[in-house]
């Protein structure tokens, strides 16, 4: 029909061009709506006529512009109907024009900025008044009587249609009639017939099951296709959304040839075999099988059934013939229309029934089914009339020369039309396929076996045509095969007008998805070569055909090409296919937005799947038709024309087979009114009942928050059980109550009024609906309050807070003097790396201290270890000896600080003391006491210092500590005189860098002296004129001038001179010895470590937990402004202190979330899953964690100042000289016990976590699970009820198992635990449990009354993330946070657990009932392989896969879930999980380094700019702060020319701007660069505005 010089139509090639009468075309109008799109060709073919039909509101429709229709009629339609879209333009129209007067066409971007803000303010503003007007009518409406409020909101939203009418209702239905008798489903392409198969298959298996634990015979499913690509198809299907063993099998795979057992065998071992009639009729024939043996024969495409088809043979030879109804099986059919010719429609549906032993059942009311299956929009394109055939040149030479050879006829014939059809150029094309390659041998075999067939003996005959072969491939091999032109020279009008189409669509990069319907493989062929050569750069071409290929000339395509060519075509790789009708019931397409029928359906079923291809918003379906065919038309008007017989014989069968999704009758009902429940609201007296139920359910539904422009929803599903409607109440996320069942009716729309009436009043129970039963407002149009509790703090530094700066050991027992001293040795591991010579100290305390850990000390000659060694026998003294050492530690305080303090004993916090020579730790047993230096200690006791004279010997010089008594920075390690050097003599370069050169430079001794002003330069003049001439010279070492010893040496300071050379006379020479004052230089940094690691365990203390120090020193580190601020420059760096908590913040926060997750999985088993998130968060928030931390006072804990030598001060003790001393000798602010310091409130919160982390990796290790002080960590932190357990082991006593956990399980749930068991070695005691674990959302509660896994994938998924984190904690412990919880997103992603899930097989066991979703998993499923496949062994494969259906996924982790609570809370089968089947993927993870997801809204910016060149368009987002409905809120909006195109709304701009991007997105789907130029008024493209600057000025 599409093709003029069809063989079958001969005489219409040759049919001059016709008018098409008024009556015919009124019979083309009322056939329903379709769109008129007339691309005519004029005799040049260069121009064209659009002419768009507009539908009325009366569902009439107008044709317009079609050449060659009569005058009168299209003045009449024109004249008679006004069009609706010609006022939208004309005010449009009016509208611009004023906008050009008053802007002026160049507008500079700052001014269209100005204007965007305008725009947006003036919209924003109008939302709000809206918002405010809605709200306010609503709460009117609350305020009627009982009566008026039910009937005015069922009327107002006709909840009729949108709330009891599902899209999954009527499989619902269907599913529960195929359960009863024998149906045959009649639903459209698309509708989802197959998963009403697949629940079907379920149940039937379901009783299998149970009827084999009860002894009885075996019985197979078996799932029949009409050919080998539907077996591999519906196979996909089956095996992924099937746990039990399903098998596929088709003549190809030789089964002919089998033998009995080898069927037995594959009956035996599988529930459901997915084969071709042919397969099944054969074993039957052969009796490998009986129908007794069958439990349900499912046929597919159920109209094949008719006269000698395989279908009719095996009901008609063995279905019929069994006349024992129980040896009879089940059987269902599918199919789209239930005929599939040109016949009567209701004498082929009443013949199909009878054949098939079925009844026709299928949807009455298209509403049924408008939700689930988009219909496109329906667009006639003409073209030009079709020259007549010719022949080519190279057509002509062959025929002259080859005519007679029978083998070329065909292609002679196919040359002829197709040069008519196609153009010249494409009938050329199909001698290179048939005469080169390949083929060439094939027409010789193809010759060869027609000589034989023959029975002629001359083989020279076979010679002869064998040589004009080789001939006729040597002229085609020689042709001069050009680059098409694109006109009627090459090409016909019909390509013409189809390349137009396609220019249009495919002008910019653009996401459209096109399937071209063509009749003939070499068509399809001919085209895809074309379109490759004279598309667009945009346009990717495919080809799609059946798996033929065994004709000359024709392609050999498997079924794997197939299935490539469509993971091509989802993925975007090719986006315009050239198809056969195998990709009208064969293949499953993914779903398109423009359908072009090149060549037209012959049949009505052609056309309804065909159609059915173009799914998608926008989308649309193109007849070609030829300018003037009659014939055409006709075949346009049958086809739809029996279509609405159909449609009518479907709306006038029985009630009992019509799906009529509502059986409300509100006359009928309300007579039963008074017998039916009503809830009043005791505080206001509204009044709830089960009509109103309706509405308040719904509209409670679209207050909440949607990610996309799609309402949410509510859905029901009923089920017949005893005599009585059973109704389950679906409520879209993220309601907190999901779903409820409601009590037995009747009837089916009281059973779902009663669903909705019990749904209501549990939501007013748990306060989601208000006293007037309206949205309360946590769920109205605001977030609960708990998703701002990271809004409520900030990372900035806000507040200021007390810091300790010493800990409170030094405080227990001061002001006493105390009866004995504990003793900590304090040495360097390398002190040869202090450059001198050097003493360990003993440090005596009041208080034992605990064991301290080592950290390094980085000192002139490099690092070195500091260590410290407890003695556990205290150590007894005297008087004296006490007394002794107080002298010694202040000589120290004084000479190596130059700080003096007051002597009192009972003040000081310790005690500093030398270790003997070569000390003996086993005196430790004996005395402590004998560890000291005494002799040591006594010499210093008894010399305030060492005098100098002149007389001193030169090697007095030597080893001796050098104090300034004038400038207390000035400290030396003398090294001996330097003969020949006098006091007067020149300082020697190089010299240490000085304050006062001018000066002190002058000589020796003027370095020597180190006062210059003031009082001071008295002084110095004093001391000046004393100078002895004759003092020798000495050279000394500078001690270091480094304030922090505790970091790292810096360049600058590793280049400093240390070499002086001095006078003796105003120096003072301290009776130190210079080992003790060498160590003594290091103490500050020593003891101000300690001291931050004592502090720290005093805030574990006071939490009551146990950490080590190192890991509670690193918890309550805070070393920059802006530490959770990874891989950026840290303001305000704090240097050497050490790790910051930022890593224990990451795996605390882990194992909060994990904690939090499981104590309330245990506490609340009856609960949502929405309410589990509500109670987590209310614990684990960091305002609940701030809070906490400030009533604990924990802020004064945080070390977030790194160590300065200069701001040191020993505690306690008065210091009276020395620099911060005050007047009168009172205490310096300096040498409080605590100062300032500022902290954001996230850093409290954060600190609280790396607690939580710190006390959890104290007692674990890599290998190791001891989680009880974690857990008793939490449990202090949070301070919530709901988390009460102090040890691991409190969480299974708090847990109570439900009871569908304990219930014995049935022979289907056995079966599946135990094929689980086979993908991962853990045996369930429980297998209810495991059966919760994979039962979907969708699945109804009712058939097994077992909840769906939300609760236990909640679970599931924080264990999952402990595994993951506490992987990379310990395999990268150098890495930040940010790093590892990038790469953790790469193994909690849905693209890798959804891998994971396949890689299992849960898919297969998943229970759900949806039909989008049966398909996604088995697309997904099929890309998964094949991209495993091209991976060649790489473990990332799985990223070469889309993104998995979330339910994937969900399996995962809702299975770590069950095993984890079925195993009584041991986490180290979550352990084992994670090694045996994750780790693998993740041994080396810097292959995703890279992994990311695609953001929306740059996908936003790129497709505006890129595919459609618009740059006038930007995304705005606002804080509305001064209405209360939106508080805490952010609105962003989508602008393109000035128009909102989509909003959003969010707590933050960021993710408000992602919503707003997304719905965007769906809005312009499918548009082509022209429909979006024209739906925007967009000429960027045209005017040069897409510059650079403008992209970069474009705010996205």
């Amino acid at each position: 029909m599409g093709d003029l010089l069809n063989l079958d139509q001969p005489s219409i090639s040759s049919t001059p061009p016709e008018v098409i009468s008024n009556a015919l075309l009124r019979e083309l109008h009322g056939l329903g709506p379709i769109n008129f799109h007339a691309v005519t060709n004029d005799r040049d073919n260069d121009s064209k006529v659009i002419a768009d039909k507009q539908r009325s509101s009366s569902d009439e429709w107008i044709y317009l512009g079609l050449e060659n229709f009569e005058d009168d009629l299209s003045t009449n339609l024109l004249a008679t109907r006004p069009r609706k879209a010609d006022k939208e333009e004309e005010f449009d129209s009016e509208s611009s024009s004023e906008a050009e007067s008053i802007q002026p066409a160049s507008r500079k971007i700052t001014e269209r900025r100005k204007a965007q803000h305008a725009v947006f303010n003036q919209w924003l503003s109008g939302r709000v008044k809206e918002e405010y007007n809605r709200e306010k009518g609503l709460i009117d409406i609350a305020e009627f009587k009982d009566e008026q409020l039910s009937t005015r909101l069922l009327m107002n939203s006709q909840e009729s249609a949108q709330v009891v009418t599902s899209p999954r209702e009527y499989q619902y239905e269907l599913f529960e009639m195929a359960k009863k008798e024998n149906i045959i489903a009649v639903l459209d392409t698309g509708s989802g017939k197959t998963l009403i198969a697949v629940l079907l298959l379920k149940h039937m298996i379901k009783q299998e099951l149970e009827n084999r634990a009860l002894g009885s015979p075996h019985k197979i499913s078996f799932f029949l296709v009409d050919n080998v690509t539907l077996v591999f198809q519906q196979f996909a299907v089956l095996e992924n959304n099937i746990d039990q063993k399903v098998d596929r099998f088709c003549g190809e795979m030789g089964t002919d040839l089998w033998i009995k057992e080898t069927w037995e065998r594959h009956f035996s071992e599988n529930m459901i075999i997915v084969c071709t009639a042919e397969v099944l009729y054969w074993c039957l024939t052969r009796s490998f099988i009986t129908m007794g043996q069958i439990n349900v024969l499912i046929f597919d495409e159920a109209h094949h059934a008719k006269k000698n088809h395989v279908y009719a043979r095996i009901i008609r030879d063995f279905y019929k013939p069994e006349t024992n109804p129980v040896k009879r099986p089940k059987v269902f059919g599918m199919t789209a229309s239930p005929v599939d010719a040109k016949v009567d429609v209701v004498q082929a549906a009443n013949d199909l029934e009878a054949l098939l032993d079925c009844r026709i059942a299928t949807a009455s009311d298209l509403r049924l089914l408008q939700n689930s299956v988009s219909r496109p929009n329906e667009i006639i394109s003409e073209y030009g009339r079709l020259q007549a055939p010719i022949a080519t040149s190279l057509t002509a030479e062959l025929e002259e020369r080859f005519g007679d050879i029978y083998v070329l006829q065909k292609h002679f014939q196919n040359a002829f039309q197709s040069s008519s059809v196609l153009g010249q150029w494409c009938a050329d094309q199909t001698w290179k396929y048939c005469l080169t390659g390949v083929n060439s041998s094939k027409i010789e075999r193809k010759a060869e076996k027609r000589f034989l067939e023959s029975g002629s003996e001359k083989i020279e005959e076979l010679d002869m045509v064998v040589k004009q072969l080789h001939e006729a491939q040597e002229i085609v091999q020689k042709h001069p095969f050009t680059s098409p032109i694109v006109s009627l020279v090459d090409l016909s009008s019909k390509v013409l007008s189809l390349n137009s189409y396609l220019q249009e669509r495919f002008e910019r990069p653009t996401d459209t998805k096109c399937v071209v319907f063509v009749k003939r493989r070499h068509t399809a062929r001919v085209l895809g070569d074309l379109f490759e050569k004279i598309g667009t750069p945009y346009l990717k071409a495919g080809i799609l055909m059946g798996m033929g290929g065994g004709e000359v000339g024709d392609l050999s395509v498997s079924f794997r090409q197939q299935i490539l060519t469509l993971i091509k075509f989802r993925k975007g790789e090719l986006n315009c296919l050239f198809a056969t009708s195998v990709a009208e019931e064969g293949l499953d397409i993914p779903d398109c937005n423009l359908v072009i029928r090149f060549d037209l359906y012959d049949t009505m079923i052609q056309y309804i799947q065909s159609r059915g291809r173009a799914r998608h918003m926008n989308s649309k379906y193109v007849h070609m038709i030829e300018q003037g065919n009659r014939y055409h038309l006709e075949v346009l008007k049958e086809v739809r024309g029996s279509e609405q017989i159909m449609r009518d014989f479907c709306t006038s069968l029985p009630e009992d087979r019509r799906l009529k999704g509502n059986d409300f009758d509100l006359e009928e009902a309300s007579k039963d009114g008074t017998r039916l429940r009503v809830f009043t609201e005791p505080k206001t007296g509204a009044k709830l009942t089960y009509w109103s139920s309706l509405a308040v359910i719904a509209h409670f539904a679209s207050s909440l928050e949607h990610p996309l422009d799609e309402i949410p929803q509510v859905s029901y599903h009923v089920t017949f059980e005893n005599g009585m409607f059973v109704a389950q109440v679906f409520i879209p996320k993220p309601s907190p109550i999901e779903s409820v069942v409601g009590e037995p009716a009747t009837r089916k729309s009281i059973a779902k009024r009663s669903a909705a009436f019990q749904a209501c009043v549990e939501l007013r129970r748990e306060g989601y609906l208000n006293e007037f039963f309206l949205p309360s407002e946590a769920f109205c149009k605001h977030k609960p309050a708990f998703k701002n509790a990271l809004l409520a703090i900030t990372s900035k530094k806000t507040r200021t807070y007390d810091a300790r700066i010493k800990p409170d050991i030094w405080e227990k027992t001061r002001g006493t003097i105390p009866e004995k001293l504990f003793v900590t040795i304090l040495e360097l591991a390398n002190p040869e790396r202090l450059n001198r010579a050097y003493k360990p100290l003993a440090l005596l305390t009041r208080t034992e201290l605990p064991e301290l850990p080592t950290f390094p000390l980085y000192l002139d000659g490099g690092m070195s270890d500091f260590r410290s060694t407890r003695i556990l026998k205290s150590l007894l003294y005297t008087a004296d000896s006490l007394k002794k050492l107080n002298e010694f530690t202040l000589r120290i305080f004084r000479d190596v600080f130059n700080k003096t303090y007051e002597d009192n004993s009972s003040k000081m916090s310790y005690w500093l003391a030398p270790l003997a020579e070569n000390f003996n730790l086993k005196l430790i047993l004996n005395d402590p006491i004998e560890l000291l230096d005494w002799t040591t200690i006594d010499y210093v006791s008894m010399n305030d210092q060492l005098k100098w004279d002149i007389n001193k010997p030169q090697e007095w010089y030597l080893d001796k500590f050098v104090v300034d008594p004038l400038d207390g920075s000035r400290h030396f390690f003398s090294q001996g005189v330097v003969p020949g050097l006098g006091p007067d003599d020149d300082v020697p370069i190089p010299y240490p860098a000085i304050k006062r050169q001018e000066i002190m430079l002058k000589s020796i001794y003027d370095y020597s002296l180190s006062v210059w002003k003031g009082k001071e330069r008295g002084i110095r003049e004093s001391v000046r004129a004393q100078c002895n001439p004759n003092q020798p010279v000495f050279k000394a070492e500078i001690a270091t001038l480094r304030y922090n010893l505790l970091d790292e040496m810096t360049e600058a300071d590793k280049t400093i001179c240390r070499t002086a050379h001095l006078c003796p006379q105003p120096l003072k020479f301290s009776a130190l010895p210079i080992e003790v004052a060498s160590m003594s230089l290091v103490f500050p940094a020593i003891i101000h470590r300690l001291e931050s690691y004592l502090i720290a365990l005093e805030a574990c203390q006071m939490l009551e937990l146990e950490a080590t120090p190192t890991l509670a020193l690193e918890a309550m580190t805070k070393d920059s402004d802006n530490t959770e601020e990874h891989q950026t420059e840290q303001i305000h760096f704090q240097r050497g202190m050490g790790k910051n908590y930022e890593r224990l913040e990451f795996i605390g926060d882990c194992f909060l979330k994990m904690a939090t997750s499981i104590t309330i999985y245990c506490i609340l088993p009856e609960k949502k899953e929405f309410d589990y998130h509500v109670r987590r968060m209310l614990m684990l928030c960091n305002k609940n964690l701030f809070n906490n931390a400030l009533e604990y006072n924990l802020q004064e804990y945080i070390r977030s100042k790194a160590f300065d030598r200069r701001s040191w001060y020993p505690d306690g003790i008065k210091l009276i000289a020395g620099r911060g001393a005050r007047e009168g000798g009172k205490t310096d602010i300096t040498a409080q016990r605590v100062t300032k310091h500022h902290l954001g409130d996230k850093t409290i919160a954060d600190v609280c976590e790396a607690i939580i982390g710190a006390s959890l990796l104290s007692h674990t290790g890599s290998d190791g699970f001891n989680f009880d002080m974690a857990v008793k960590a939490v449990t202090a932190l949070v301070k919530n009820p709901d988390h009460v357990a102090d040890a691991w082991d409190d969480y299974y006593k708090l847990y109570n198992a439900p009871r569908y956990q304990l219930e014995k399980a049935t022979a289907v749930q056995l079966d599946m635990a135990k094929q689980v068991e086979r993908e991962h070695a853990y045996k369930f005691q429980f297998p209810r449990l495991l059966r919760s674990a994979f039962t979907h959302p969708t699945h109804p509660f009712v058939y097994e009354k077992i909840p769906d896994y939300q609760r236990l994938e909640f679970l599931g998924d924080a264990l999952l993330d402990m595994a993951c984190v506490n992987f990379l904690f310990f395999k990268y412990p150098d890495r930040d946070p940010q790093w590892l919880t990038e790469h953790k997103m790469a193994m909690v992603s849905n693209m890798f657990l959804g891998a994971l899930s396949v890689r299992l097989g849960f898919h297969r066991h998943m229970l759900h009932n949806s039909s989008p979703l049966a398909f996604q998993i088995t697309q997904y499923v099929a890309e998964l392989g094949e991209a495993e496949r091209e991976a060649n062994g790489r473990v990332d494969y799985w990223t070469l896969a889309r993104e998995a259906p979330k339910c994937l996924p969900d399996l995962v982790e809702a299975y770590i879930g069950a095993m984890f609570v079925d195993s009584k809370f041991n986490y180290q089968e979550v352990g084992r999980f994670f090694n045996d089947h994750i780790r693998y993927f993740f041994e080396d993870m810097s292959i995703y380094d890279t992994f990311a997801n695609k953001h929306p809204t740059t996908y936003l910016h790129n497709l505006l700019q890129q595919s459609f060149g618009c740059a006038n368009y930007r995304v705005l987002s606002q804080e509305i702060q001064d209405d209360p409905r939106y508080q805490g809120k952010v609105v962003a909006a989508v602008i393109i020319h000035d128009q909102i195109v989509a909003d959003g709304e969010a707590a933050s701009g960021k993710n408000a701007k992602v919503k707003a991007s997304e719905k965007a997105l769906r809005v312009l789907e499918g548009l082509s660069p022209r429909e979006f130029r024209e739906n925007w008024g967009c000429e960027c493209w045209n005017t040069g505005v897409t510059g650079k600057g403008d992209v970069e000025d474009t705010a996205i």
